[in-house]
């Protein structure tokens, strides 16, 4: 073999040598690649389950904590039918507040006008009607914590303790799509409040009041005055009535319009 063609040959050897190198290096790159996605992928893997492990929990079977006293009307509550109705009987004005303990709007309601409508009700001013609706019930994991709290707070309201039954639930509320707290939870957390009646447990575990708020949410529904004037249907929770007429509530001093 020539001198010529051992060259050439060897040219092609060393070509087909960097072809191989730059393959083998882009597998490298690849496989690093691959490696470092990975590592990526653990990492955030283990700090989601990190983060969920933090998470403050409303489905233990811890108690459910007290709201301060300062967040808690301390005028009378008596179960009225379906609704629980609150404050002296002088006040003239009587506002009706439609909520669920699951929404998380009304949780902002209440955060929002509680102190406001805690001072108009302790100075006679108004009576709040609350309609506990069970109206998210398919929102909660398991379904149905809704119609537990609902159905419990009016078991409470028979032994006259509703209002710090109430604030407690939306003082930390669950949140939707998460489990709600238990009978057992609801049970113990009215013991807190001061509930002593011999019936009050297996009211709350029988859903005593079940059908009454069964009856009461197909009522809500249906009453033409709490409908959207565009959807004409329900407005939702939550909404406020008075004069069974609904309370435009982006006005944030409709509470004292009412009272003047």
């Amino acid at each position: 073999m020539g001198g010529a063609e051992r060259s050439a040959r060897k040219k092609k050897q060393a070509a087909r040598a960097v072809v191989q190198a730059r393959s083998s290096g882009s597998d490298r790159t690849k496989i690093i690649a691959g490696i470092a996605v990975v590592a990526v992928l653990a990492v955030a893997v283990v700090g989601y389950v990190i983060f969920q492990q933090m998470k403050p929990s409303t489905s233990t079977t811890d108690a459910i904590p007290l709201a301060p006293a300062d967040h808690t009307i301390s005028a009378p509550a008596v179960r009225d039918g379906n609704t629980v109705l609150v404050g002296k009987d002088t006040a003239t004005v009587t506002v009706d507040v439609y909520e669920d303990f699951l929404c998380p709007i009304c949780g902002t309601f209440e955060k929002t006008y509680g102190t406001d409508i805690k001072k108009a009700v302790e100075d006679g001013k108004v009576k709040v009607r609350y309609h506990i609706l069970p109206m998210l019930n398919r929102l909660s994991s398991p379904e149905g914590y809704s119609t537990d709290s609902a159905n419990a707070a009016l078991c409470v309201a028979d032994d006259g303790k509703f209002n710090a039954f109430h604030a407690a639930l939306f003082n930390k509320q669950p949140e939707e799509g998460e489990a709600g707290y238990t009978k057992d939870q609801l049970i113990k957390l009215g013991k807190e409040v001061g509930v002593t009646s011999a019936s009050f447990e297996s009211c709350v575990q029988n859903q005593t009041y079940k059908s009454q708020l069964d009856e009461l949410m197909s009522k809500t529904s249906n009453d033409p005055a709490l409908r959207d004037a565009e959807s004409g249907r329900f407005r939702g929770t939550p909404s406020v009535a008075s004069g069974g007429k609904l309370v435009d509530l982006d006005n944030k001093n409709w509470l004292s319009d009412l009272t003047k």
